[in-house]
């Protein structure tokens, strides 16, 4: 199962058009920690992490996993844990993930500088929520509908294109 961006506002998915905004700096092959942009280039899919507390758990072949108030994700270029989700430490730059919003109610993490990591190539970009399609810090964001349209049809061998 592939996904693919088209026209930098559609998700497409089998037979899906799925309307999605990205990064305020649009796309980037090149991709640096803060420049707002979204990466260009083909991505595994991670885990689908939910907040139980405000929606149920999605219909999804994905790894689904709770958001508890101490998760972070490591924005941290000079940490070992640099673009991995951690326990909030206030010494670590970290992005929070059990947020004020309702952006993170359910997002997808894209792997992205992830296996190998590279600090400083950008970390804690994600499939996220979105209410206005209001350009985002990185990520790729959906209204929640078509969140879970995503959510159903993609499993853990599924792709994303970015270009």
């Amino acid at each position: 199962m592939t996904i693919t961006l088209k026209n930098k506002d559609t998700l497409i998915i089998d037979d899906f058009k799925l309307k999605c905004c990205l990064g305020k700096g649009g796309l980037k092959k090149n991709k640096m920690e803060g420049d707002y942009s979204t990466p260009i280039g083909e991505f595994e899919i991670g885990k689908l992490y939910w907040r139980a507390d405000r929606v149920k758990k999605p219909d999804t072949k994905l790894i689904c996993k709770k958001i508890k108030k101490n998760m972070g994700w490591c924005t941290d270029i000079k940490n070992k844990s640099y673009n991995k989700e951690i326990k909030i430490n206030n010494k670590v730059k970290h992005e929070k993930l059990y947020r004020k919003d309702f952006k993170y109610n359910y997002f997808i993490v894209l792997k992205y500088n992830y296996k190998k990591t590279i600090k400083g190539k950008g970390s804690a970009i994600f499939i996220h929520l979105t209410k206005n399609y209001y350009k985002t810090a990185g990520c790729l964001a959906l209204v929640e509908k078509d969140f879970l349209i995503l959510a159903k049809l993609t499993n853990k061998k599924s792709k994303i294109i970015i270009n």
